[in-house]
């Protein structure tokens, strides 16, 4: 499907490049005739592609289904708004869409705050599901259905499927004991704690359990999935999400831990064999996906079954449990797997923390909703994001994004040319008669950008989808500069040159609304009606709907710019600094630690660098940009072991910030081509490289500089500095360069 999908959108693409020899020589009859025959042209070709393709124009996407017992937040808000936009993207271009998003509201975290309020399990959840919902219209989400895993039809659905696999023979019983985390309600082997015996996901206090329970032979699907990854290398994206997972099955995979005992946990769906157990919480939430569109009996418009899912959208965070877990209870109840699974990245703070509530740095997307409306918030979350990679949120970059694109390009070319068409011509826009090649300008821009926008999107390139339209807005600024209608305006023998000027203003800024309508609907429409336009369907992405004649309505500021005034901080005493390094001190200083590539992108706006995760035996992977694409393929740096400069300050690279650095040997300095640094093949992330005899000093953040007063090379195949060389438990760490060769 998703290579079908691509097709449709190439095709599509193709379409509108078969027009360029129309557009090229668009004035041989008056402008009207023109732009008739062009918008026939247009239909025609929309017509044939849809005819063609009938068959596939099916999408169903759905979002995790959020935990009850969560506040929402700006992760909340960007997956569903994400869901949002695709769903509104492909009904403008003629699918059939289904659009699924929900609580998940069983468990003994709920159990437990229900207690603490002194309410019942149920009426706690029925109150809480609610902040979803309602943000949810709050920010003009358009889902087709919310389901609520306390439904009486999602319930008899598991019931269902944990009967249909106990009766095949796939649920076991067994004593079993373990580490049990109530907050991540889940058992934990020994090796899978922190360092302070810890669950190693939100680092609270595990307990001791020995216990019965029913057990899912998840590990007899193992190869099964394998098998699957590998025929369907688009199955997870982007492609490095799919490495991880793959790379995660490497390892065997145990038998999944599928019940409660109801004397510790009652709040869940009972098993249908044995009533003094509830299900896992995870297995019932998993199943919700399928139940909304099985027992819900959900269908298409047509009457078509919705699932599998076109693409299931999720935060990297819980790749595993939707990659995995899911996968093979759906493959043992003979379900068809979900097309795609899309994993997004998270919202940083602070240059690059994660959001936390103990940190107290959560956003709260209502407060910028409240003061700077919604569509605002739904572009920047769309627009600020590369999907699959992390983004920094802070409310600078949110001010900056909505005042430069939505105030002063978007609303700035809109003013412009509503103001001059009420002055000018009585409030209605005028026909255009010949064309010149600035105009041919914005017509060739237009035709590129409806066409990239109709490839792009089923291939969920959202951030570049919204640059792309953006451009079409800029191309209208630039043109006006050029054409400066507003002197035109002042010679009435000029009265036809600037009806085309504004004619051709005004239905680049309509296609330009109509594109942008899935991102900012309310917004999109309210200034189609300034121009007298509205925004109906595929058919008026075409050059040429504005016919002349067309009577302007009202208008208002869009996007009212953001005029914040900045209060001057108060001057503070400084803190002590530390006292600056001296050469001697630089290698008790650094903190240099085994890591591993966990994933390896490109960076979206560097050709030369690679955008790594690595995990440092920190918890969370940290995100290094590198410059190693002259030197080595993405699979080559897949895995491997590096040695990372751990507490080198962070800094932004083209946008990404890189939160430390690797260290590579010159091989051919002059082409930039270099050796990674090798460690001891047993040492794990997270193990400490020293120099022999230097004990390391008081933990603080170098800089470059402080780098720069030192020089290590390569000799005999180890790495130096000077006479110290550097070890990881007592082995050398080794470069595969020429003696002498810098280590950078």
């Amino acid at each position: 499907m998703f290579a079908r999908q691509v097709h449709f959108g190439v095709l599509f693409h193709e379409g509108i490049i078969n027009c360029r020899e129309f557009l090229a020589h668009p004035h041989e009859t008056h402008q009207n005739s023109t732009i008739h025959k062009f918008s026939v042209h247009w239909k025609n070709i929309v017509k044939k592609i849809f005819s063609t393709f009938e068959r596939m124009k099916n999408f169903y996407v759905t979002t995790p289904i959020y935990y009850v017992n969560d506040a929402p937040h700006i992760g909340h808000s960007y997956t569903t708004v994400l869901a949002d936009i695709l769903t509104r993207f492909h009904k403008i271009i003629g699918y059939q869409t289904f659009f699924l998003t929900g609580t998940d509201e069983h468990g003994q975290k709920v159990q437990r705050a229900a207690a603490k309020r002194e309410v019942t399990p149920q009426q706690h959840v029925d109150e809480y599901y609610h902040r979803f919902e309602d943000l949810w219209k709050k920010m003009d989400i358009e889902n087709d259905f919310f389901i609520r895993t306390t439904m009486p039809e999602h319930k008899a659905f598991v019931q269902e499927c944990l009967q249909k696999l106990w009766d095949k023979g796939e649920i076991y019983s067994k004593e079993y004991e373990g580490w049990y985390s109530v907050g991540e309600e889940r058992f934990f082997g020994e090796d899978e704690l922190d360092e302070n015996k810890c669950d190693p996901i939100s680092h609270r206090p595990v307990e001791w359990l020995k216990e019965k329970n029913y057990f899912f032979k998840m590990s007899s699907y193992q190869q099964k999935l394998i098998d699957f990854l590998e025929s369907h290398k688009d199955w997870i994206v982007p492609d490095y999400r799919w490495n991880e997972i793959r790379g995660f099955l490497r390892q065997p995979l145990n038998d999944l831990c599928i019940s409660r005992p109801k004397a510790r946990l009652s709040w869940g769906i009972p098993l249908p064999f044995d009533q003094d157990y509830v299900t896992y919480v995870w297995f019932d939430a998993l199943l919700n996906y399928v139940s909304a569109s099985t027992a819900f009996h959900k269908t298409y418009a047509d009457g078509t079954p919705i699932w599998p899912a076109t693409y299931h959208l999720i935060g990297k965070d819980i790749l595993t449990t939707h990659s995995v877990y899911w996968p093979t209870m759906l493959m043992a109840l003979d379900i068809p797997l979900p097309q795609h699974i899309l994993a997004h990245g998270w919202w940083l703070v602070n240059g690059g923390d994660k959001m936390s509530k103990s940190a107290g740095n959560v956003v709260n997307p209502m407060d910028y909703m409240t003061k700077y409306g919604v569509d605002a918030f739904r572009y920047f979350l769309a627009s600020a994001m590369v999907v699959g990679q992390d983004a920094n949120f802070t409310h600078e970059s949110f001010v900056r994004r909505i005042n430069s694109d939505l105030a002063n390009d978007l609303g700035n070319v809109l003013n412009r040319v509503h103001r001059l068409v009420l002055t000018n011509f009585e409030g209605k826009l005028p026909a255009a008669t010949n064309l010149d090649d600035a105009a041919n300008e914005v017509v060739s821009i237009a035709k590129r950008v409806i066409g990239n926008v109709m490839e792009w999107v089923p291939q969920v390139k959202l951030s570049q989808v919204i640059d792309e339209i953006m451009s079409l807005v800029r191309s209208i600024n630039r043109y006006l500069e050029i054409k400066a209608p507003w002197k035109l305006a002042k010679d009435p023998a000029l009265k036809d040159e600037l009806a085309t000027v504004l004619y051709i203003s005004a239905e680049a800024v309509r296609l330009s609304l109509c594109l942008l309508w899935p991102v900012i609907p309310t917004k999109a429409q309210e200034g189609l009606a300034m121009i007298g336009s509205k925004f109906t369907d595929v058919n008026d992405l075409a050059w040429g709907f504005l016919k002349g004649g067309e009577v302007f309505g009202e208008g208002k500021p869009l996007f009212p710019r953001i005029e914040e005034e900045i209060k001057k901080q108060e001057v503070q005493q400084k803190p002590k600094q530390n006292k600056p390094l001296t050469a001697a001190d630089v290698p008790a200083a650094m903190d240099l630690r085994v890591a591993q590539i966990v994933e390896v992108t490109d960076h979206p706006d560097a050709t030369s660098l690679y955008v790594l995760k690595v995990d440092a035996g920190e918890g969370e992977p940290r995100t290094i940009c590198s410059g190693l694409k002259s030197s080595y393929k993405a699979e080559e740096l897949q895995n491997r072991k590096i040695l990372l400069f751990a507490n080198l300050k962070p800094s932004a690279l083209r946008g990404i910030m890189s939160q430390g650095m690797l260290f590579a040997g010159d091989l051919e300095p002059e082409t930039h081509k270099c050796r990674l640094v090798s460690v001891p093949e047993d040492a794990k992330p997270g193990d400490r490289a020293l120099f022999k005899g230097v004990a390391p000093s008081e933990p603080r953040e170098l800089k470059v500089k402080d780098f720069e007063k030192i020089a290590l090379s390569a000799k005999g195949g180890a790495v130096f500095c000077d006479t110290l060389a550097l070890e990881v438990n007592g082995k050398p760490v080794t470069c595969d360069v020429a003696d002498g060769s810098g280590i950078h």
